[in-house]
């Protein structure tokens, strides 16, 4: 049991970074799990060609695939702080790398390394969990967003008839706060499609 234990633990930390073999896994295995809330956060952002787009936790790089192969957009950067993911993502989107569409970044949220109003279009699905100073990254986020740039931030806070309270406490008493503090506009909470169970939702916001 303890052993059985130890080996989830081990497996569950490379959920925040995953490293080495077990990483590889683990990425590829959050492209199938998280398809239903993907999709549904690509459609949110209402892409047009002039957009440049910026994805924080690309992971596998499977919502980078999906928007290059449906839309047509002028530059589209995952950022990872994962060296294991960046490494999947950038085997998935070898193609629109080379054409120079898409660009991968291995960097922490807390310090993007990008200049002041670069991407029109924002996004994360499934990171906020690991937010370490919400703060520092929503002023990051909003730094980087050109004037009404739309960001979307997509998460689970809960599950069947299950709501969980430290999700709930991170978005809605921190991250939309700070966001209204920041000076983003029309912030909300969206409801979305439940995924394996869990209950989606996103937060979306303009820059002003």
């Amino acid at each position: 049991m303890k052993l059985l234990h130890s080996v989830k633990e081990y497996i569950d930390q490379h959920y925040h970074t995953p490293k080495g073999l077990i990483g590889t896994y683990i990425v590829e295995k959050m492209v199938r799990q998280h398809k239903p809330e993907t999709e549904w956060t690509i459609g949110q952002l209402e892409l047009q060609e002039q957009d440049k787009v910026l994805e924080l936790g690309c992971g596998a790089g499977y919502a980078i695939q999906m928007i290059t192969g449906k839309y047509s957009v002028q530059e589209i950067v995952g950022l990872d702080l994962s060296s294991t993911a960046i490494r999947s993502a950038a085997i998935r989107n070898k193609k629109e790398i080379n054409n120079e569409i898409v660009r991968l970044v291995e960097a922490n949220f807390n310090n993007l390394p990008f200049n002041d109003d670069m991407f029109t279009k924002l996004y994360s699905i499934q990171t906020i969990y690991f937010w370490s100073e919400v703060d520092t990254i929503i002023s990051e986020i909003y730094r980087v967003l050109k004037s009404d740039g739309l960001v979307v931030i997509t998460f689970s806070n809960g599950k069947g008839n299950e709501t969980w309270e430290s999700v709930k406490e991170v978005s809605e008493n921190q991250v939309m706060p700070f966001m209204l503090d920041k000076g983003f506009k029309n912030v909300s909470l969206v409801r979305g499609p439940d995924s394996r169970g869990f209950h989606t939702v996103s937060i979306k916001g303009i820059k002003g």
